[in-house]
């Protein structure tokens, strides 16, 4: 056998013309060339001369006889179907063993039921534990965007109201006696007298001159007056109605599940309860007509009621509007409007007596703190601060609310004040009165001895609170 020359292998096998043979005038060509698979003969002949001793050498192998192109196209323009093997008889096909036994891993009466129009509402407005945002994800955080209703146009609630929401609808709906356990109980039974103060020195008078009447069984007088719990929370004014002997209720929340746990504890009043209507409305954003039906709405109300809620309006004036054109186009002329607030004049002034370069900006004790975003912008509508209560709030964003020009702007809804104070100005004004004093004892704020369960934390806390009546003219 020759010995391997690479080059003369190179040589035989190239496409060009030459070659160490003269037998082929052109010259062999490479098997693998494009002409030769196209234009071949049938076979292909070995290289003349030496190298057709070496046919079956590993380093050189010739293909096998190629079709011609003729051929070549007409298969693949008519391709010859392939055969299929035919089918064994029936008798000798393999049977199967198992028997045909379906299983049902369902109980029957499981077909889900799709969810009602309400249902669907509560869930999109109901963003607390255990609950599901029907909001985009892939929207900023800034906006989270949620359909209130099916038919209805899509709105934009801004972040901070969602982290509202959220917040309000966690928190537990606890009973009295765990109530009695909370750490702040004489901060919570002060404001609670304070609110029973607005309601029977300014919220009455417009309920005496009401309307809407009606009596009940085992009342001693008659029922008088419609009342809207604008961010009516959880309920716990009910009962301060109820002693007011008012005849009809609407209460009015952000948070759906607050709604739902204050008609459950209207249910708990004992008789005779006046009537009551409850709904998740986010009153700020939307009109009053989305949440109740025009026969809740054809009489006016006599007294809106807005307990430490009013403040979140003030994320921008959209929304203070928004929430002055609901009261005063459902407010009887001659209604009252009772509501608390925070202090903007006591806030501002303890940021400014904060060190210049306190970065933190905060302010507060063991009860509560405040946190606000920024020092030196205080715009009118959005001035944001974060605030903290112990065992009521944690860290919920709101907004301060400058006294003057929120009278302005409410008398353009012509609705006025009659009445303003801080917490502890009402406390100076009515703890004598012949029906207020009486009621410190009875709602616990103070005991037999005149001592109170509210410390000096506590006191501090209540105090960052004013309370304001609105009359409309």
């Amino acid at each position: 056998m020759p010995a391997f020359d690479p080059v003369r292998d190179a040589v035989l096998n190239s496409p060009v013309s030459g070659g160490l043979s003269s037998a082929d005038a052109g010259g062999p060509r490479r098997a693998t060339d494009l002409s030769v698979l196209l234009n071949t003969s049938p076979t292909i002949s070995p290289p003349p001369g030496p190298s057709s001793a070496r046919t079956n050498s590993p380093r050189q192998r010739h293909p096998p006889a190629l079709p011609s192109r003729a051929a070549s196209l007409a298969n693949i323009l008519h391709p010859t179907p392939p055969t299929r093997p035919p089918s064994p008889p029936p008798d000798q096909r393999k049977q199967s063993t198992l028997a045909y036994n379906p299983r049902r891993r369902t109980p029957a009466n499981s077909v889900l039921v799709p969810l009602s129009p309400d249902e669907i509402a509560m869930y999109r407005t109901q963003l607390g534990q255990g609950t599901m945002r029907l909001a985009k994800r892939k929207r900023p955080l800034d906006e989270l965007e949620i359909d209130l209703e099916d038919d209805g146009p899509r709105v934009k609630r801004s972040r901070d109201a969602g982290l509202v929401v959220e917040h309000y609808n966690s928190r537990p709906n606890v009973g009295v006696d765990q109530r009695r356990e909370s750490p702040i109980i004489g901060m919570r039974n002060f404001n609670n007298w304070i609110k029973s103060v607005l309601i029977s020195a300014f919220a009455h008078p417009a309920l005496q001159s009401s309307q809407v009447v009606g009596t009940g069984r085992g009342t001693a007088g008659a029922m008088k007056g419609k009342v809207l719990d604008m961010g009516c929370g959880k309920g716990g004014d009910l009962s301060k109605w109820h002693k007011a002997k008012i005849k009809e209720y609407i209460g009015l929340d952000i948070a759906a599940i607050s709604v739902d746990q204050a008609a459950t504890r209207h249910t708990s009043l004992r008789p005779p309860r006046f009537e009551a209507t409850f709904g998740a409305l986010d009153c700020y954003v939307h009109p009053l007509t989305r949440a109740l039906a025009p026969a809740r709405l054809a009489q006016s109300f006599d007294v809106v009621s807005m307990q430490f809620c009013m403040h979140y309006a003030f994320e921008s004036l959209p929304k203070a509007r928004m929430m002055l054109e609901n009261v005063s186009t459902w407010l009887r002329k001659g209604g009252r409007v009772v509501g608390t607030i925070p202090n903007a004049e006591l806030l501002l002034a303890r940021l400014d007596e904060l060190p210049p370069d306190d970065t933190e900006l905060s302010f507060g004790n063991s009860v509560y703190s405040i946190k606000f975003d920024d020092r030196e912008n205080r715009p009118i509508y959005g001035h944001r601060y974060s605030f903290f209560l112990r065992d009521a709030v944690e860290n919920v964003p709101e907004y301060v609310v400058q006294w003057e020009p929120f009278t302005q702007l409410a008398a353009e809804y012509r609705l006025y004040p009659v009445y303003k104070k801080e917490f502890h100005e009402v406390f100076e004004e009515f703890k004598d009165h012949p029906e207020f004093e009486p009621l410190l004892q009875r709602m616990k704020v103070v005991d037999g001895n005149g001592e109170t369960d509210m410390d000096e934390d506590q006191w501090e806390a209540a105090n960052i609170y004013i309370a304001f009546a609105l009359e409309k003219r």
